[in-house]
């Protein structure tokens, strides 16, 4: 008796894993909603619990505030126009300063590369300068500078520039020496090793970086603020804390977590462009 074999049919056999891919994706969508429900949902009991212990009177809140103090101050600033000159203030000096991070360690860390002689006289000073209390430069900016939008950004880019130097100069030296090698044997130069290998491998590296730089930046504004300014957020802190008005050093700093959450989720968006399109 001849027994045909059935010949196998592409897309049934497919079926069981489209069904397993399809629910591994439901079950993954429903776990990512879950944590975030459960953070919002930390987040606003830590607000009731705020609330209540000031309704109470277990926290005093003409130190402490309170949400509703917080909120009423915020859209006191909204209508009278101070938040967004305030925070519009803070959020150009802080961009400014992280473009011309980025763009300065991009070619220090590249003249670096580029001179192995040069990298090891000046290794031991970056270490150095970026190991320095940023906040201790920043009385000798205004000597040297003065006060104004200059002394901030410079402020905020003294935060960073050193150690972003350093770490994407380490990253340059990570690359796989191998590629270097047949980008040698086939005739390149250091530019051409650069150009094809070095650049488009420390690609993660840069946007690392620049997650890290854009917090620090903004550190080094609200520094700059602190002694420079006289609008900003940094200025708003200063000034609430001196004359005792809480709610306006909260809501400042409210904003600030706010500004540096939004500014972050920016470069988080460039890096996922980027691992799309790989």
């Amino acid at each position: 008796m001849n027994t045909v074999k059935k010949a196998a049919d592409p897309i049934t056999d497919r079926l069981p894993s489209t069904a397993a891919q399809q629910e591994y994706v439901r079950n993954h969508h429903r776990h990512h909603h879950l944590i975030t429900v459960l953070r919002f949902l930390v987040f606003l009991l830590f607000l009731v619990i705020w609330e209540v212990a000031g309704r109470l009177e277990l926290l005093d809140t003409f130190f402490f505030s309170s949400p509703l103090m917080v909120i009423s101050n915020f859209m006191k600033m909204f209508s009278d126009g101070s938040l967004f000159t305030h925070a519009g203030i803070t959020l150009w000096e802080t961009i400014v300063s992280f473009l011309l991070i980025t763009l300065i360690s991009m070619l220090s860390a590249t003249i670096l590369w580029y001179s192995k002689s040069l990298s090891e006289i000046l290794e031991p000073y970056l270490v150095v300068l970026n190991s320095l209390p940023k906040s201790a430069l920043a009385p000798l900016l205004i000597v040297w500078l003065g006060t104004g939008t200059g002394t901030i950004i410079v402020a905020g880019i003294s935060v960073a520039i050193f150690g972003s130097v350093i770490s994407l100069y380490t990253g340059f030296l990570h690359t796989d020496p191998e590629k270097l090698k047949l980008i040698y044997t086939l005739g390149g130069n250091r530019f051409h090793a650069f150009q094809k290998v070095v650049l488009p491998s420390s690609v993660p590296v840069i946007l690392s970086n620049m997650k890290v730089n854009i917090g620090l930046a903004l550190v080094g504004v609200v520094i700059g603020e602190f002694l420079a300014a006289r609008e900003g957020l940094g200025y708003l802190i200063i000034y609430g804390t001196q004359v005792f008005q809480l709610n306006m050093v909260i809501t400042s700093i409210i904003i600030l977590c706010i500004i540096a959450m939004g500014l972050y989720q920016c470069i988080q968006w460039l890096e996922h462009l980027y691992k799309k399109k790989r």
